[in-house]
């Protein structure tokens, strides 16, 4: 039939596979500083991690890596994205809300924002 090309029997067809990039780091979303009615501790930040809705999920990742990457106006190194850095310390409740301490305190611009949570150091 027309437009129809016939492969012989020897010849093989190369078919280049396009992979998809790999996310090696899970979603989460700054909710906002650990408080009490009038306290506020601004160096524990609470996140909540997609697909974590028990205390027990939530310890797993005790000790993983959170990055909140934001895009700032001046341009250092050639890039306008800066990235905070933190550690998730424990669980908070029990849904699934975990605490974090970052290096420097978040900022309450962050609060709804979403960070990621590194798959490691892992502990398997």
């Amino acid at each position: 039939m027309a437009g129809e090309k016939k492969i012989g029997a020897g010849a093989k067809k190369a078919v280049k596979k396009t992979k998809q990039p790999v996310r090696l780091y899970a979603k989460g979303l700054i909710l906002g500083h650990k408080r009490s009615k009038s306290n506020t501790y601004h160096s524990i930040t609470l996140l909540k991690i997609d697909g974590v809705r028990t205390r027990e999920d939530a310890a797993w990742y005790a000790g993983k890596r959170v990055a909140y990457v934001y895009k700032a106006k001046k341009e250092v190194k050639n890039s306008k994205f800066r990235v905070m850095w933190g550690k998730i310390r424990r669980a908070h409740g029990n849904s699934g809300v975990v605490r974090a301490k970052f290096l420097k305190n978040i900022p309450p611009k962050a609060f709804g924002a979403p960070c990621r949570v590194m798959m490691y150091p892992s502990s398997i």
